[in-house]
């Protein structure tokens, strides 16, 4: 699909060998290569670097070939090899169903359209092959024809201009104190309550809400629907946690464009908890790719290529972010996974839930040389129940003894107070620390979050 690559696998064969040379490109079927060149123009090149044959090939079925060739003016050899239609994924196979007749009439035209060399890619076989031989057995070679693709005038398209969304990391930038508050959808479609406390907790000081995507593995409403929601309906800036668990990477770059044609910019890749620990244990993960890989993707998009070198026609703007795990036992492994993120093109860090002032200074100290924002994660207990099953139950959050001690200790009316009092002064040190705060909702509960985002912003 690549001219580029195609130059590059005849450079090594010229200086190899004189034989004859057939150069085939897998092309969309507007006739344009992943770099933007048209086919034409690829051809042209090649024939003038001594190529006798120039060719399609795969991609297209018989009646999209046609429609290329169509587009290609004869000037040297044409080699024509489609696929044979698209195929239907059947009792554990992938099932092609153009019939070898249907195929061999599309041979007739792509003769008559220039090709001298016709074959077929993907799905066919020897009775494909006999049937276009037998139909083409009789014909002559065309050696001229009209170009008979007409140019069709585009009709006004109304411009759709959509608000790109600031940059969190330039408010950073220009001094500010920066206030990302996760809100996680809701597992049901009574969105309300939901919808309520986002616009409180932005009344209360946040600058975004950072929406999971299905964490532990438990389904909730598409984070991409309610962050559209979110913007469109009130406004907000939303973050948008994607996961490599649900989606192949075909998937997942199509979510990504989605985000982009939405307006959305701000973006948290992250591996993922595995499918069978959560409400639908039967569900498979994906995987095609790590976090570090979609976060290379991501990075490709602002480039304007696909994870497949195609041009997107334009460049993506997303602000890139990255988790982080400080409790973790092994700090130095988690660095350097972090470092290996940056390198990959992560521009901010946001890390699981603190609950020790002395962990966000360390946390600082280790983290400083790569000169990004960290966002410290700050989850406000409500209980001693609550402190418990975070620190045996939840993966990467671990919440220390004295901590547990400290709320189980104080009377049962007094644990909600206890656990804001600790919030408050992890807040105040990541305040001190960092120019950015990261706060977690518990369970929809926005009030905390909110008294929590006020004591923030008044820093």
């Amino acid at each position: 699909m690549d001219d580029a690559e195609m130059q590059i696998a005849l450079d090594a064969k010229s200086s190899l060998s004189d034989c004859t040379t057939i150069c085939s490109f897998a092309c969309e079927p507007e006739g344009r290569l992943a770099s933007g060149v048209s086919i034409v123009e690829a051809f042209s090149r090649l024939r003038a670097g001594g190529v006798q044959i120039t060719g399609i090939n795969c991609m297209n079925g018989p009646h999209a070939t046609v429609q290329l060739l169509q587009r290609i003016p004869i000037e040297g050899l044409l080699a024509a090899y489609p696929n044979a239609g698209y195929p239907k994924y059947t009792d554990g196979r992938f099932i092609y169903h153009a019939a070898p007749d249907y195929f061999a009439q599309a041979a007739r035209e792509m003769v008559a359209e220039g090709a001298r060399l016709i074959g077929g890619c993907c799905g066919t076989n020897p009775r494909t092959i006999a049937a276009i031989s037998k139909a083409i057995a009789e014909l002559e070679p065309v050696r001229s024809k009209t170009i008979r693709v007409a140019a069709v005038a585009p009709a006004p398209a109304k411009k759709v201009v959509t608000t790109p969304e600031e940059s969190l990391l330039d408010k950073i930038a220009a001094g500010k104190r920066v206030i990302i508050c996760e809100l996680d959808p809701p597992k049901t479609l009574a969105l309300e309550k939901y919808f309520r406390g986002a616009q409180e907790l932005v009344s209360a000081g946040c600058d975004a809400i950072t929406l999971a995507d299905n964490s532990l593995a438990i389904l909730r409403v598409s984070n991409l629907a309610i962050g559209a929601m979110l913007k469109e309906r009130f406004g907000i800036t939303p973050l948008l946690h994607l996961s490599c668990r649900d989606k192949n990477v075909l998937g997942l770059q199509s979510e990504l464009l989605g985000m982009a044609a939405l307006g959305m910019r701000h973006v948290l890749p992250l591996t993922g908890d595995p499918a069978r620990v959560g409400d639908h244990p039967g569900a498979s993960s994906v995987y095609d790719v790590n976090s570090i890989g979609l976060i290379s993707i991501i990075a490709k998009l602002n480039d304007g290529l696909t994870h497949a070198g195609k041009s997107l026609k334009a460049r993506t703007q997303f602000v890139i972010g990255c988790t982080f795990n400080p409790n973790a036992k092994n700090l130095d492994s988690q660095i350097n996974r972090l470092e290996r993120k940056v390198a990959a093109g992560a521009r901010f860090a946001m890390t699981q839930p603190v609950f020790d002032v002395t962990l966000v200074e360390e946390t600082k100290r280790r983290t400083a040389h790569l000169n990004i924002p960290i966002f410290i994660g700050i989850w406000p207990l409500m209980s001693a129940r609550q402190a418990e099953f975070l620190h045996h139950e939840v993966p990467g959050i671990i919440v220390p003894d004295e901590i547990r001690k400290r709320i189980a200790d104080a009377p049962l009316e007094n644990a909600t107070e206890i656990g804001m009092e600790i919030a408050r002064e992890i807040v105040s040190s990541a305040g001190a620390q960092f120019p950015g705060i990261y706060l977690i909702t518990p369970f929809l509960h926005f009030d905390s979050t909110c008294e929590l985002a006020r004591f923030a912003r008044k820093m």
